[in-house]
């Protein structure tokens, strides 16, 4: 999200970037799960050590981190066979630490901002961390994109995954209520990656999760992702004012840069003057999904890479994707591949509720109550053509 990302950006010019190697695989086939394995990646400031756990099955390849739930690699065959991590990121803890725009992250209390950093509940106003432009951006910059997790490895019925949980205490990043959560990250036989997030409170409170990966399905460092084909199963969007908090209106997309329904090249309306383009310097929008919340997983976005020939497919049961075409990558980040990042290199899908819902009534809710269960439930499916 623009002005926290631009922060985060700037702060690795001065910073550098460490060189610590750790290069994802290059050997896979589909076939038999490979059981979940673990090694060591590093250690926080404070001596907190951080695993790198790898799930291998149905011919894909996941590396998670226990730091953040950061999807740190995943690697997927283009037509030819050929392995590349399409998920952008770093070779070492330091970074993800210290200047990280949330790459592959596991993104709560509240996924995308909150306007002025404050949300009333029940009548009680609860202040939260200001840290993008007066506003309080995916929980603030303690949020779960900065925490460690619990990590459980399990192999089932041919499936493999991770279950990530921790426990959120009351007032973390001025939140209200204990939260307890549950994220599962599953490779299924066919190579598809389901992320299942379940969560309950002990006080009212507002939860919105998300994970951030920056895509780019010709592979992490190739350059531009402005060619790929999107294709979203939406007919409007939610406006945004200059500091890219939604103005409250439903608007069609009819007409404008952010009709993506038949598909069309990312790069294709980035250099248009629209208001809306102007204000996020790109795309940093969310896109409301024409189906709604839905029970289960419903399909609702395409993306396809047509010189790799990779495809990329979402089903989420939620009713929005923010859609953002990394506007403030600016070579500043060195990413797995010893490969510097440039606007537009990367590509972020977060299928959430909508920015802001707290002080927008006409919003469907993220309201939590003891009680009740939060869920939500994305699946990344690939293929090739």
């Amino acid at each position: 999200m623009s002005t926290s990302r631009r922060a985060v950006i700037t702060a690795a010019a001065a910073a550098g970037v460490a060189a610590a190697a750790v290069g994802p695989g290059t050997a896979h086939a589909a076939g038999e799960a490979d059981g979940p394995r673990r090694r060591r990646f590093g250690e926080l400031a404070d001596g907190t050590a951080v695993d790198l756990w790898t799930l291998e099955n149905g011919g894909t390849r996941l590396a998670v981190l226990s730091y953040g739930g950061i999807v740190q690699s995943l690697e997927v065959p283009d037509r030819d066979g050929r392995y590349d991590n399409v998920s952008l990121g770093f070779r070492d803890l330091d970074s993800y630490v210290e200047r990280s725009p949330y790459f592959g992250a596991l993104i709560g209390r509240y996924g995308n901002r909150i306007a002025d950093g404050r949300l009333t509940l029940d009548g009680r106003v609860h202040e939260l961390p200001r840290n993008d432009n007066g506003h309080c951006l995916h929980g603030g910059d303690r949020g779960f994109h900065a925490q460690v997790w619990r990590v459980e490895p399990f192999s089932r019925r041919g499936e493999v995954g991770l279950v990530l949980a921790r426990t959120s205490p009351d007032g973390e990043m001025g939140f209200p209520g204990t939260l307890e959560v549950r994220v599962e990250y599953t490779l299924d036989r066919h190579g598809s990656f389901r992320i299942d997030y379940e969560a309950t409170t002990d006080r009212p409170t507002v939860v919105n999760l998300t994970n951030h990966t920056y895509f780019n399905l010709a592979g992490e460092g190739s350059g531009s992702v402005s060619d790929h084909v999107l294709q979203v199963a939406a007919s409007r969007y939610t406006p945004v004012g200059e500091t890219l908090i939604p103005t409250g209106e439903l608007a069609r997309v009819a007409g404008t840069p952010f009709d993506f329904r038949r598909g069309k090249p990312i790069g294709l309306d980035l250099r248009e003057a629209h208001r809306q383009v102007l204000y996020a310097q790109g795309y940093d929008h969310n896109l409301v999904l024409d189906k709604g919340i839905t029970a289960g997983p419903e399909h609702a976005v395409t993306v396809t890479e047509p010189v790799s020939g990779r495809v990329m497919r979402i089903a989420t049961t939620e009713p929005g994707v923010q859609f953002y075409s990394g506007n403030f990558l600016d070579g500043t980040l060195e990413g797995t591949s010893g490969r510097v990042y440039r606007q537009g290199d990367g590509f972020c899908l977060e299928t959430q509720h909508f920015p802001d819902s707290p002080n927008q009534p006409a919003f469907p809710t993220t309201v939590l109550r003891p009680g009740r269960t939060y869920r939500s439930t994305t699946v990344h499916s690939f293929s090739t053509q």
